[in-house]
């Protein structure tokens, strides 16, 4: 008997102080998710209804259990929301907790709910659900951060600042242009969220495990109660892929990846060494030790988030990337990626909407800044084309020339002297100062699309028109 009573104890060490029980304790640990899929506990509900309702419509339970069945559902709810609902570990899943649930209250017509149904398609349904409104949620935020920058172009439609290649000053823009810029990025982030929503409008429900059920069901009649176009179309796939899941998962990435371009941009931009703008008190920290110090916090927190994001997509690609259809264990991985890059991403949107909203533009700053490094040089370069005819190398060439001449001399190429530009080529003549200075320069670019003031409020109408 001791030398049992020792063994017992050795292989309980082995096992870890965690798993005290053994085996079966592992076993439990590595199981369940009810940690996580209790935040599904709404669409659950929800599906479970709609499949009853339907059960009771089609003669396969009676009206008598279908009502208990949704009493009873109604009152989990109300228990959970008002935080009266025990969720147990014993029992895996929201759905089987729930199901126990459900029994205690009405007892065997509780049962009855699972006919013509798995875990399989019940918990695709409730994760579809769940993703769809999630996406929702998204689109609605873009479209509040993409008002934002409207804005804030709008009214600096006409704010000079440096354009940028290469962090080098290339050529002047407007802020307001600049701001267009994002709005195009948030605004194909938010078609990208519609077209997802398109894809993955279909209920899984009825699929059960994996071939479908013998049971006269109506999927289009729980499919129009939830709100989808219509029902799955193949059993297996409906149990066995993901990719709405990853879908959205990329999405987020990439609505993350901008966001984090924003926020570069805005820790570069609050720099002293730039002072293109000042963040609000609201979003922003000070220094533990240095009194002067006005850190970006928020923003430098969005750019942190990408990564969280990205790591949850490629995740999901991973546990997905080796599965035989159908169902496998493994998609029970899928959940926590999706929740947390859902929740970094609302977080990173709203808290970029309210830095763009609070932030201060220091026009002077950006005036100032957009004159430096020649950035009018290609001004003079299109000046040459158009006026003295030459070639576009060969005014390129002129235009070097120039510049070079202004870095010897110190001075901006407006500054330079006709006398100094006509010793580079003859034909330069005074009305050349029309179009170096860097007002002038924007007002020049009336392409489509481009920087001049009119044409960035044609684009800022044509946006408010659609968001």
């Amino acid at each position: 008997m001791a030398d049992g009573n020792s063994e017992t104890k050795s292989s309980n060490q082995m096992w870890g102080g965690r798993f005290a029980s053994g085996p079966d304790a592992i076993m439990e640990e590595i199981n369940a998710s009810i940690g996580f899929d209790k935040k599904l506990y709404a669409q659950d509900i929800r599906g479970s209804i709609a499949h009853a309702t339907m059960l009771s419509h089609q003669g396969i339970i009676s009206a008598e259990d279908k009502d208990k069945i949704v009493h009873g559902l109604n009152t989990i709810l109300s228990e959970i929301e008002s935080g009266q609902f025990e969720f147990s570990r014993r029992l895996e899943d929201i759905h089987m907790n729930i199901e126990a649930r459900l029994a205690t209250l009405i007892g065997p017509a509780a049962g009855r709910l699972h006919t013509a149904r798995s875990r399989n398609d019940q918990v695709a349904l409730d994760f579809r659900l769940w993703v769809k409104e999630e996406l929702q949620r998204t689109e609605k935020a873009l479209t509040g951060l993409i008002a934002a920058f409207l804005d804030r172009a709008e009214e600096h439609a006409e704010t000079v600042m440096p354009g940028f290649t290469h962090l080098q000053t290339a050529q002047p823009v407007t802020f307001g242009h600049h701001c267009m810029a994002y709005v195009e990025m948030f605004g194909r982030d938010r078609s990208r969220v519609r077209h997802a929503i398109e894809h993955m409008d279909e209920s899984p429900i009825g699929a059960a495990a994996l071939a479908g059920t013998g049971f006269p069901i109506d999927r289009h009649m729980t499919a129009s109660a939830l709100g989808f176009a219509g029902p799955t179309r193949n059993s297996i796939d409906t149990v066995s892929d993901r990719d709405f899941a990853l879908e959205f998962l990329s999405i987020a990435a990439i609505a993350a990846t901008h966001l984090s371009r924003l926020a570069e941009e805005i820790v570069i931009w609050s720099t002293p060494q730039f002072g293109f703008i000042r963040l609000s008190d609201a979003f922003s920290t000070g220094s533990s030790i240095m009194p002067q110090k006005k850190n970006p916090d928020a923003a430098e927190l969005v750019r942190a988030k990408t990564g969280r994001i990205n790591g949850s997509l490629i995740a999901l690609l991973t546990v997905m990337k080796g599965l035989p259809l159908a169902y496998s264990k493994d998609m029970q991985e899928d959940k926590e990626q999706v929740f947390d890059a859902a929740e970094s991403l609302e977080l990173a949107v709203a808290a970029m909407t309210g830095m763009v909203r609070d932030m201060t533009i220091r026009a002077d700053r950006m005036k100032a800044a957009a004159g430096s490094g020649y950035s009018t040089a290609t001004d003079l370069a299109d000046w040459l084309v158009r006026e003295a005819g030459l070639p576009f190398r060969d005014a390129h060439h002129v235009t070097g020339r120039a510049v070079a001449l202004a870095e010897q001399k110190a001075c901006d190429l407006a500054d330079l002297t006709l006398e100094d530009l006509q010793s580079i080529h003859p034909q330069i003549t005074a009305k050349v100062f029309d179009v170096l200075t860097v007002e002038a320069s924007v007002a020049s670019r009336t392409s489509f699309g481009g920087t001049a003031p009119n044409e960035v409020r044609k684009q800022i109408a044509w946006w408010r028109a659609r968001n």
